[in-house]
């Protein structure tokens, strides 16, 4: 929160916009999860940009809150739920956007219906990280699909490969998964988070994007999805699967497919 509240801080200085606020949540607890959509619902008039960002990767064996693996509860089922939490709010704020940060590694990804949580299997963290990634591409095609005709779009990002902590878990502070995977040519593509947050920021508010939805972008450009982020019974099943795991009614009933 110290981070946090300094980030506000900065941002109300430069915009002169005193309306900048720091809000407590943890992905990795329903209970804080379902405290701060309270709040949000109760306290702001419109929630027009959601941006599902935060994430972990590559961390050791642990549990949320809930008992689910940290990266498929953080990376997906987290998201999952504020989102639903905040439609809602979204609908009635239309025209609305909502940008859900996967990540080039769901293309190695695999939904194992049997075995979510890794509590079966021998534990691979690369590999539930990719897992966690992949359900966040699903998780939108499904959403907008569901969403058709209320306003609210949904699409999916990869933003690049940033200079944060996120991969602060394979010691490093940038990604030795992404490194592995892409070669020498890995960290001529890092970017400042300042850089990496610009696609964010382009899918939140270019007019150009205005009723786009469903779709996945690599950076700014769209491009298509691993063909196992396509499968749209793949899809529906991780949608039912999810809301059960975090006690959601299932209150966002999918649209019928046009003919």
């Amino acid at each position: 929160m110290e981070k946090c509240e300094a980030a506000a801080k900065f941002i109300r200085g430069e915009t002169l916009n005193r309306r900048v606020s720091a809000r407590y949540l943890d992905l990795a607890s329903l209970r804080s999860i379902r405290e701060f959509a309270a709040k949000v619902i109760q306290e702001e008039e419109h929630v027009d940009i959601l941006v599902n960002n935060a994430a972990v990767m590559c961390c050791p064996h642990w549990s949320t809150e809930d008992g689910f693996e940290m990266q498929f509860g953080v990376n997906h089922l987290g998201p999952f739920l504020l989102t639903n939490l905040l439609l809602d709010k979204l609908k009635a704020s239309a025209p609305s956007r909502i940008i859900n940060l996967s990540s080039l590694a769901h293309i190695a990804g695999h939904i194992d219906f049997e075995d979510l949580n890794w509590q079966q299997r021998k534990f691979d963290t690369k590999a539930a990280y990719c897992q966690s990634k992949l359900a966040v591409v699903l998780f939108t095609k499904e959403l907008s699909r569901r969403l058709q005709g209320t306003g609210v779009t949904v699409n999916a990002l990869h933003p690049g490969v940033a200079r944060t902590e996120l991969g602060r878990h394979t010691g490093l502070h940038t990604s030795t998964f992404s490194s592995l995977t892409l070669g020498p040519i890995f960290w001529l593509l890092v970017k400042s988070p300042q850089l990496a947050a610009q696609p964010s920021t382009y899918l939140a508010v270019a007019e150009e994007l205005e009723g786009v939805s469903g779709k996945y972008f690599d950076g700014f450009k769209e491009k298509s999805p691993a063909a196992t982020a396509e499968d749209e019974e793949v899809a529906q099943r991780l949608w039912a699967e999810s809301a059960r795991l975090v006690g959601l009614e299932d209150s966002v009933r999918a649209q019928p497919h046009p003919r």
